[in-house]
């Protein structure tokens, strides 16, 4: 079905609504995980691996997947439609945010048949969570510096390290992990490798981080004499960075492919103008402030900005000049605005932006206050800020290094 027929598009659409109208879950009497990175207690872990199998057995997740693999083998456009659907009902976010978006996409992109074939269903399924391995305590945004080491022993290999911000490591059965095989290599580069790693072998331990917001989510993984088969070696020895880079351009959505449902989830701009009008400023309604009001225009704006950028990535007449702009700068321009949203939005409360979660008297519960906490970590993952304005102007704006 290469070309489906607007009534094709429609019927699928329609069956979809319908479906998550009628199975969407409804509030489950705990505080759901607004971000995958924010999955820390058991009880959030089962809901929401739940809802994703539930999903994906109705087709409506992968639906942009190989049939071999459990998917179901449509035009990527079908699985926009279910996601959309899917957003429209108010469904929780998808738990495997690691091997959905990241794992998945590259091992069917650069994986053997015999890797597609074992790991891709239970990635969709959620019967296998993944998470990554790639940031560590002494590097910080210095990947290609990445001291865990991997030393061939036989048939296996024996890994010893330590990788933190490991999300979901505590729950995971896999880990996309870069490792450092030959220390003698003429680049640190080269000496890299990439390993789809069992985190159920002896000698892995993970630890528990507890986050600014009270919550967990990320773990710091410790390997002492680890020892994984030599089969999860992705790709050939030394080629790690290479294969780094790939899962890189996942992670930051600047390359498609995902199968895919969300694993965020954000208030709405328009939910700042409710609270605008709500909220207390100098005895009058915060919205009637010209500075604020001016503040919430340019919070629309850049709202509105963002969509339609979106939209344009499949617009080729309207990126020919410059290709990469908008997936290169996506995950920069939108978790900035995230954060800057919920900041306004904290600050709107005025002296009530001081209760959290858990005081009766927080603004919809602390929502904002969560959200503006949590918002740091996304601006982190995938690369900083800072590394993102750097990628932006040597890769879209060719600036130099230097």
């Amino acid at each position: 079905m290469s070309n489906p027929t607007q009534q094709e598009l429609d019927e699928y659409r329609a069956d979809a609504r319908a479906w998550f109208a009628e199975n969407t879950p409804a509030d489950p009497g705990f505080m759901l995980p607004l971000t995958f990175m924010e999955v820390g207690t058991q009880e959030q872990f089962d809901f929401l691996r739940e809802w994703q199998n539930k999903v994906w057995a109705a087709g409506y997740l992968g639906a942009n997947w190989p049939e071999q693999y459990g998917g179901r083998g449509l035009p990527e456009v079908f699985q926009n439609l279910a996601t959309k659907e899917m957003s429209r009902a108010g469904g929780p976010i998808m738990l495997n945010a690691i091997g959905l978006n990241w794992a998945g996409p590259l091992i069917l992109d650069m994986g053997t048949d015999e890797e597609r074939a074992r790991y891709i269903k239970n990635i969709l399924s959620a019967e296998d969570i993944w998470c990554q391995g790639f940031s560590e305590p002494e590097n910080g945004s210095d990947l290609g510096n990445a001291q865990t080491k991997a030393v061939r022993d036989g048939d296996d290999w024996v890994i010893n390290g330590s990788k933190i911000w490991t999300t979901q490591g505590n729950f995971a059965k896999y880990m996309i992990l870069l490792a450092r095989t030959n220390p003698d290599a003429p680049t640190k580069y080269k000496g890299l490798s990439f390993f789809l790693a069992p985190m159920d072998a002896p000698g892995i331990e993970t630890t528990p981080i507890r986050k600014l917001t009270g919550e967990y989510g990320f773990t710091q993984t410790f390997f002492t004499d680890a020892r994984i088969p030599g089969d999860c070696l992705m790709g050939e020895e030394g080629e790690g960075w290479k294969v780094a880079m790939r899962t890189l351009e996942y992670e930051r959505g600047a390359r498609g492919g995902q199968p895919g449902g969300y694993v965020m989830t954000y208030p709405d701009i328009t939910q700042v103008v409710e609270l605008a009008k709500k909220a207390n400023y100098n005895g009058k309604p915060a919205i009637e402030d010209p500075l604020i009001r001016d503040e919430l225009v340019s919070l629309l704006m850049e709202s509105r900005s963002l969509r339609l950028s979106s939209a344009r990535t499949g617009m080729a007449p309207l990126n020919q000049e410059r290709p990469l702009s908008i997936p290169l700068s996506s995950k920069l321009a939108s978790t900035e605005f995230m954060k800057h949203m919920a900041e306004f939005a904290t600050r709107l409360q005025g002296t009530r932006a001081a209760y959290y979660v858990g005081d009766v008297d927080a603004h919809e519960h602390g929502i904002w206050q969560r959200g503006y906490l949590n918002s740091f970590s996304a601006t982190i993952g995938g690369g900083t800020s800072e590394i993102q304005h750097n990628i932006v102007g040597e890769h879209v704006l060719g600036l130099p290094k230097s």
